[in-house]
């Protein structure tokens, strides 16, 4: 009866240390290490600019007077234009493996290191010395920003591109159904593109201040990787009646195992 009694217990405690808590699955969690402004608030200073790398594809957009000089030339070079007839848009202007993008009308531009608003001041000198000064203006876009999950949960493997300038890895985790009661959320895995090569960071979205960390906001080609806890895979830390089912069944195979020793 002793043992009995002791497997019981062992079995119990198993099963009670297997069990998520509340602090294993709640999102940004108070945290003293959380670093707010004069104001209270939380500062944007910590969004990164993004730099662009080999491989990106950007947008140009050049504005300018349906009936300039401007207009007529990048109307000779056939480019997509805008309705109101004064908007040329290059679109698809991929960045090739020595850092550069091609322009018509303008030639090579080296894009890989540098941010977009960087790269526009360039083409708005290239435009303002063939053409009439501030009669046109040259704005330079990310075609949106590109990311990926990768997970070893089914159906929950993909990469999206968000039309938008910011986004933070909580609005892309919404925007995508949230996440598995199973995955670590302390520890997720980015993979961020750099031009010098990639960098492996790890955050803890539990903790409200991730909120200071760069690796908060998504990044153009960034990859999330969510990893499953390990006692998951055995019917631990899902949901509680799936927990249950598999701490009953654990204590079943114990005892079974222990009454067939014990009878020889």
């Amino acid at each position: 009866m002793k043992k009995t009694n002791f497997i019981v217990l062992l079995s119990s405690f198993l099963l009670l240390v297997s069990c998520l808590g509340i602090k294993d699955v709640r999102y940004l969690q108070p945290n003293e290490n959380l670093q707010l402004n004069s104001e209270g608030l939380i500062p944007y200073e910590n969004i990164p600019k993004y730099r662009i790398t080999k491989y990106d594809v950007l947008k140009l957009n050049v504005i300018t007077t349906p009936k300039g000089d401007a207009a007529q030339f990048y109307s000779s070079l056939n480019v997509q234009q805008g309705a109101s007839g004064g908007d040329f848009y290059f679109t698809g202007l991929n960045v090739d493996d020595e850092g550069f993008i091609y322009v018509l009308g303008m030639g090579k531009i080296k894009a890989e290191g540098r941010t977009t608003t960087e790269i526009a001041a360039e083409i708005q000198q290239k435009v303002n010395e063939n053409f009439m000064p501030e009669k046109a203006e040259a704005r330079v876009f990310l075609e949106g920003i590109r990311y990926s999950f990768v997970t070893d949960v089914n159906g929950k493997n993909f990469t999206k591109t968000a039309t938008r300038n910011t986004l933070s890895i909580m609005e892309a985790i919404a925007e995508n159904g949230g996440l598995d009661r199973q995955i670590d959320r302390k520890n997720i895995i980015v993979y961020r593109r750099f031009p010098e090569g990639i960098k492996k960071a790890q955050i803890d979205i539990t903790r409200e201040d991730i909120q200071n960390s760069p690796y908060f906001w998504v990044q153009n080609g960034d990859m999330y990787v969510f990893n499953t806890r390990p006692r998951s895979f055995y019917g631990f830390g899902k949901e509680p009646i799936q927990t249950l089912t598999t701490g009953v069944s654990l204590l079943t195979t114990v005892l079974s195992i222990y009454l067939l020793f014990t009878r020889f």
